[in-house]
C-alpha cells in the first residue's frame, strides 16, 4: 500500500471495515476487531493511527511481529489473516491487518469469545447469533430434517398424499412423467429416503395423522371474543403430515373470517372474497410449514382469529441472519428446511426466489388491506394482519337470523334491487329497508349499501355529513349505466 492510499483511507475515518489502533500495546483489542471482521464482513486494523486520525506509526521489530503473530494464534478456527506494511517518511511503519469476510464458516472466537461489527464499533456477538452461526454452519450437514425419522417406516406415510404430490408436480412440470408410482423410489428422488431409512422430513410431509411420535408435526387454531385472548368462540387442534395441516387450516380460516364484497364495472354480481386475500394467507401458511423449527417436540404452527386481526405464528425465529424488515424487501431464499421446501415447490405451492414474503404483502395491499406485519417474538416468527373493520360476532335476533341464510344467497339479487330503487329518486336507507320488505335496516343491508358507496355505484347525498339523519343515497353515473 502507498502512503497517498493509507492518507484517503485514514481521511475517510472508522468504519464497519477500518479500525484504527495508536499501537501494538492495543493488540488483544486488534485481534478483538479482527474476529468481528471475519464473523462480519471482513476488513482492516491500523496500527500506528490514532484515534483522531493521525498517521504516527511506530518502530516494527522482529519481537514486534512475533507479538502479533502470538495474538493471531488466538483466533478460532485459525484464520488466514494477512499483514502488511506501510513504510513512513520518518522511519516508523504501519502495520496493516487484514481479515477477509469468513462469515460463511467459524464462528470465529478470540481468547474463547465470538465478536461481530456493528457500525464502526467491535462488539461481542449475542449467544443467540453465535448459536444460530455454527447452526448455519452445520446446517447443510446436520438438519434435523435430515436425520432418521424415529420408528417411522413407509408403513406409517400417507401413500395417497404421496401419489398426489408426483400428480400435482407433474401437472405443474415441475417433476418428470417418469417418476412412476412406486412410492420407495418417489421418497428417494425426493430426497426424504437415503439409503433405504426414512427421513425426518418425509413425517412431516406425509405422516399419518395418527403418527403420535412427532408431536411437532401440530397446528393449533383459536377464534376468540375481542381483540384479547380472554374468552374462546372456537378452539382447535390438529395433528398429521404438512398438506393436512395446511387444509384444515384454511377451512378454519374460511369458517370464521367474514366475506368481502365488492363490485366491478359492467357486472351487477357482488365478487366475494375472504376479508384477507386467500393467497396472503395460504402463502404465510405454506412459509411457516416450510420453514419452522420441527427441533422442539412442544412446537406447533399457531393460528389465532380477534375481531381486528389474524396472527400466524410458528416456531423458530428467521433463519440465518434474517430479519422482519428484510421480508419487506428482495431477500435471498433460506430455507431452514430445504427437503422440506422441495417438495411444496414441486406441487407449486411455492417459488424459489425468496419472494414469497414480498408476495403476500403486494397481494394484502392490492385488496386494500393493511400491510402484514412481521415480527420475532419469545423465538417465534410472528405475521399478523389487521383489519381495516372489526369481526365481532353478530348477535343475532329472529329478523336478522332468517335473513343470514336467505340473504347470503342472493346478494347480487338485492343489488340489482336497490340500484333500481334509487334509478329515480334518492332514497334513505329506512326507505331501501321499506321496499325490500324490512321493517328497519338489516346488518347485511348496511354492508351491501357500503359496499356499492366503495364501489362507486352509488354515492351521499350529504356527503359532508355521512350520518346526517337527513342522508340519502342516489346512483352515480357509473351505477346508472348498470340499470337497464
Amino acid at each position: 500500500m502507498k502512503p497517498e492510499a493509507l492518507e484517503a483511507i485514514v481521511a475517510a475515518g472508522e468504519s464497519e471495515t477500518v479500525e484504527f489502533k495508536k499501537s501494538t500495546g492495543q493488540l488483544t483489542r486488534a485481534g478483538e476487531t479482527l474476529c468481528a471482521f471475519l464473523n462480519t464482513n471482513g476488513g482492516r486494523v491500523f496500527i500506528g493511527i490514532t484515534p483522531e486520525g493521525r498517521i504516527i506509526g511506530q518502530q516494527v521489530a522482529d519481537s514486534t511481529l512475533r507479538e502479533v503473530a502470538a495474538m493471531l494464534s488466538h483466533l478460532e478456527p485459525a484464520a488466514p489473516v494477512t499483514r502488511e506494511r506501510v513504510a513512513l517518511t520518518d522511519g516508523n511503519e504501519v502495520l496493516v491487518l487484514a481479515a477477509p469476510a469468513l462469515a460463511g464458516l467459524g464462528p470465529y472466537t478470540f481468547d474463547g469469545r465470538p465478536y461481530h461489527r456493528v457500525g464502526s464499533t467491535t462488539t461481542v456477538l449475542p449467544r443467540e447469533r453465535y448459536e444460530e452461526r455454527i447452526l448455519q454452519n452445520v446446517h447443510p450437514r446436520h438438519r434435523w430434517e435430515t436425520m432418521d425419522a424415529y420408528k417411522a417406516g413407509i408403513e406409517d406415510l400417507d401413500a395417497n398424499e404421496i401419489l398426489r404430490t408426483v400428480r400435482l408436480g407433474i401437472e405443474a412440470g415441475r417433476l418428470p412423467e417418469a417418476t412412476g408410482t412406486n412410492i420407495p423410489d418417489i421418497l428417494d428422488r425426493l430426497e426424504l429416503r437415503v439409503d433405504g431409512r426414512l427421513q425426518n422430513s418425509a413425517v412431516v410431509l406425509f405422516g399419518s395423522t395418527r403418527w403420535a411420535h412427532y408431536p411437532q408435526c401440530a397446528l393449533r387454531l383459536a377464534r376468540f371474543r375481542g381483540t384479547n385472548k380472554n374468552e374462546f368462540l372456537d378452539n382447535r387442534q390438529h395433528q398429521g403430515h404438512a398438506f393436512h395441516l395446511l387444509d384444515e387450516a384454511m377451512a378454519f380460516l374460511h369458517r370464521h373470517l367474514p366475506i368481502s364484497g365488492r363490485f366491478e364495472d359492467n357486472r351487477l354480481e357482488r365478487i366475494d372474497e375472504l376479508l384477507i386475500p386467500v393467497p396472503a394467507l395460504r402463502e404465510t401458511i405454506v412459509n411457516a410449514l416450510c420453514h419452522r423449527d420441527y427441533c422442539h417436540p412442544g412446537g406447533a404452527i399457531s393460528i389465532a382469529i380477534f375481531d381486528d386481526r389474524v396472527e400466524v405464528w410458528s416456531d423458530g425465529t428467521l433463519p440465518f441472519g434474517l430479519t422482519p424488515d428484510d421480508l419487506r424487501t428482495v431477500h435471498a431464499s433460506r430455507p431452514r428446511n430445504p427437503n422440506i421446501t422441495n417438495v411444496f415447490y414441486r406441487r407449486s405451492l411455492i417459488e424459489r426466489w425468496g419472494r414469497g414474503t414480498n408476495r403476500v404483502i403486494e397481494s394484502t395491499v392490492a385488496a386494500g388491506k393493511p400491510e402484514p406485519e412481521y415480527a420475532q417474538i419469545a423465538g417465534c416468527t410472528v405475521v399478523t394482519f389487521r383489519f381495516a373493520m372489526s369481526l365481532a360476532p353478530q348477535v343475532k335476533g329472529a329478523e336478522s337470523g332468517a335473513e343470514s341464510g336467505a340473504e347470503s344467497g342472493a346478494e347480487s339479487a338485492m343489488a340489482r334491487q336497490v340500484l333500481s330503487f334509487l334509478a329515480n329518486d334518492p332514497l334513505s336507507k329506512s326507505e331501501i329497508a321499506s321496499q325490500l320488505g324490512k321493517a328497519k335496516p338489516t346488518r347485511y343491508l348496511n354492508e351491501l349499501v357500503a359496499t356499492l358507496l366503495r364501489s362507486g355505484l352509488i354515492e351521499y347525498t350529504v356527503p359532508d355529513k355521512p350520518n346526517s339523519r337527513l342522508q340519502k343515497y342516489r346512483l352515480t353515473a357509473k351505477g346508472r349505466a348498470l340499470v337497464p
